[in-house]
């Protein structure tokens, strides 16, 4: 993974995998303390004390169509190499939150790459999974939430071509005004 945006991509897919009805990203860039904090919640199926263990090797993986799974080990590793670390807490029948924290200036920690398009293509793409997106820099703090934009668009599907880039230009224009 080259940037921040694909393991948020990918975690939020494991998610929605997960039979989540539910996804939230948090993402806090806290300047003073240098420090970036992802969280990613869902409500899905959750796993198990044992599989939380060791979801970290990569030769672990619950699914079925093939016998590796990279995006947990991988997250883990850039959180780690950006001078942060990786947590997950998980219940079954509740749940999965992950936290992965970096040092914003620390040279290791992957570039953003393309979060407005990530956030609109988990929305779109996934038209029966409700996400809400906070982004907090600067002190100033920005939500997107598919439960809102459902409602405004009626009987509109969100998974309308034009309605994703719409969404992608909105989110993009929204951290464009709180990070500055």
């Amino acid at each position: 993974m080259k940037d921040l945006s694909l393991h948020i991509l990918d975690i939020a897919q494991n998610s929605t995998r997960a039979q989540a009805t539910l996804v939230e990203i948090l993402i806090e860039e806290d300047h003073l303390k240098n420090l970036i904090s992802i969280t990613i919640k869902d409500n899905g199926c959750g796993m198990s004390p044992s599989m939380v263990k060791q979801v970290e090797d990569p030769f672990v993986t619950s699914r079925t169509t093939r016998k590796v799974g990279l995006g947990i080990p991988l997250f883990k590793q850039s959180a780690v190499q950006g001078g942060g670390d990786l947590r997950i807490v998980s219940e079954v029948g509740v749940g999965t939150t992950i936290v992965a924290t970096f040092k914003m200036d620390n040279i290791d920690t992957p570039p953003w790459g393309d979060l407005p398009g990530v956030i609109s293509m988990l929305s779109s793409g996934n038209p029966s999974v409700d996400f809400i997106y906070t982004h907090i820099s600067n002190g100033e703090d920005y939500t997107f939430s598919t439960i809102d934009v459902k409602e405004i668009l009626g009987d509109t599907p969100i998974n309308e071509p034009s309605i994703a880039n719409f969404l992608k230009a909105m989110i993009a224009e929204n951290l464009h005004e709180i990070r500055g």
